[in-house]
């Protein structure tokens, strides 16, 4: 079984990347005169780590709502549903 931390330990290196990837000194190296595919190089490497970023965040939201059962608002709407109806 999953650890209660290993989400939050998840969220803070994924913050740390995130930070790691934006920071100056690493943006800098692609910040050339250089093109592929008709896009420079910094736009296509700023955009790679965005969306490496969202998919990896995605992942590890997916994993804290398998490991509570299922969405927040799904189960507080089914119970809020079950109440009224009983009531």
């Amino acid at each position: 079984m999953k650890n209660a931390g290993d989400t939050g330990d998840k969220s803070l290196a994924l913050f740390l990347l995130g930070l790691l990837l934006f920071s100056p000194p690493l943006v800098s190296l692609f910040s050339v005169d250089r093109v592929i595919a008709g896009i420079p190089l910094l736009y296509l490497y700023l955009f790679a780590a965005w969306g490496l970023l969202i998919a990896l965040i995605s992942l590890t939201a997916a994993q804290l709502v398998d490991a509570k059962g299922g969405a927040p608002e799904t189960r507080d709407r089914a119970s809020a549903g079950r109440t009224e109806r009983s009531g």
